[in-house]
């Protein structure tokens, strides 16, 4: 169970059931039994991926998906929560709050610097850090964070897990990953996936030291 405007990391070996579990949520797959209770009486495993994307469940995938030809500040510009119907275009007059949301996220990504920039010119960490400013642009209650660190130098990885605490100060986040050191630095509640089952949780010392984890998972 994952509490309001808590972040955990979820970690298990190949096969585990981690991106299962996320597609179960975010309604790409459907179980065969049981159910996923969002915000205490809804079950996600009734409704389609729209449904499950309105009600503030947004997901980063492993490999950063961005518009490459266009600028970073035009990413965050299409990906604002709001009226996108075809007709509207980027040269379209931008709103106050449009200019003032879009800033505010730069200066959470990290980005303000880089924001007349091509998104295909940026590195593959600000990369990520842009689709996580994507999903930010359109107000999410919970992110679920797919090996946001997988490629990045040491600098960038350090300077991720500052922006998910960041974040997870006004929302819920799960993040999956393979990096411990990454883990380790979140110092959140950790949950060990085996074979689709939850094998240990609790601190990252704590399933570290897990005999059952060392020998699944740490010990390979």
């Amino acid at each position: 169970m994952l509490a309001p405007g808590e972040m955990r990391a979820v970690i298990g070996p190949n096969g585990a059931g981690k991106t299962t579990m996320m597609d179960v949520i975010t309604g790409k797959t459907r179980p065969d039994t049981g159910r996923v209770v969002y915000a205490a009486d809804t079950d996600l495993t009734r409704l389609d991926e729209p449904a499950i994307v309105s009600l503030g469940i947004g997901r980063k995938f492993q490999k950063p998906t961005v518009f490459e030809p266009h600028t970073v500040w035009d990413n965050l510009l299409l990906a604002l929560a709001g009226d996108r119907r075809p007709w509207f275009t980027l040269g379209a007059r931008q709103s106050d709050a449009e200019q003032a949301r879009v800033d505010e996220i730069l200066g959470t990504i990290r980005l303000r610097e880089h924001r007349h920039r091509r998104a295909g010119d940026l590195s593959h960490g600000q990369k990520q850090w842009l689709e996580i400013g994507m999903l930010l642009a359109q107000d999410p209650r919970l992110l679920l964070v797919d090996e946001p660190v997988a490629g990045m130098t040491d600098a960038e990885t350090a300077q991720t897990a500052e922006l998910l605490r960041e974040i997870n100060r006004t929302r819920s986040v799960v993040v999956v990953e393979h990096d411990m050191a990454f883990v380790r630095a979140l110092d959140v509640k950790v949950t060990v996936l085996h074979e689709g089952s939850v094998l240990s949780e609790g601190t990252i010392d704590h399933v570290s030291e897990d005999p059952r984890v060392i020998e699944v998972y740490l010990g390979r």
